[in-house]
């Protein structure tokens, strides 16, 4: 099977336990919107600046996330799993860390943010930015964990989480 033609995955969120939603929003682009080289692996291999508001009352923290599901892997790849982030904190500046976080490993094996690169030839990935909102402050995930691992502590804590896409295309 040529890789372009494969089914398109579902959003992980849909497989997850519902939960109820808030506003994320991006200086640098807009939901369904093409993401800049900039934020590509090849290119800046910059984060997005990303803000949300409305998280519910009882967030004690967030977990900030990119994953593009369209990678051919069979479980989609993760680019970036920022844990720890403050309840006081509403935005992320461009290439930044959150203040007081660390980082799970993404897929490419690195502590942070590595951007979009799905393989040459292959259709337009999407890469899903999710703000978690977390029931505690402290989930015991170490810095440097696996990103399956800590999105399996994570889901449980999440009492909200607010989702925007960027896609990518070679």
């Amino acid at each position: 099977m040529d890789i372009s033609t494969r089914p398109v995955a579902p959003s992980p969120y849909d497989l997850l336990p519902a939960v109820p939603s808030f506003t994320v929003t991006s200086d640098d682009f807009a939901d369904g919107a093409r993401l800049d080289d900039e934020f590509v692996y090849s290119g800046g291999n910059t984060s997005p600046q990303l803000s949300w508001s409305g998280a519910p009352e009882g967030t004690k923290s967030f977990a900030i996330t990119c994953f593009d599901p369209d990678a051919p892997t069979g479980c989609g790849f993760w680019h970036w799993f920022t844990i720890g982030v403050s309840a006081d904190t509403t935005s992320v500046a461009r290439g930044a860390a959150a203040p007081g976080s660390h980082c799970a490993r993404n897929d490419f094996g690195n502590d942070g943010y590595d951007g979009c690169a799905p393989p040459e030839g292959d259709r337009e990935h999407r890469y899903i930015f999710a703000i978690h909102a977390l029931d505690t402050d402290d989930t015991g995930v170490p810095a440097g964990a696996s990103p399956t691992y800590a999105s399996f502590v994570h889901v449980g804590h999440t009492i909200a989480r607010a989702t925007i896409t960027g896609t990518w295309s070679c």
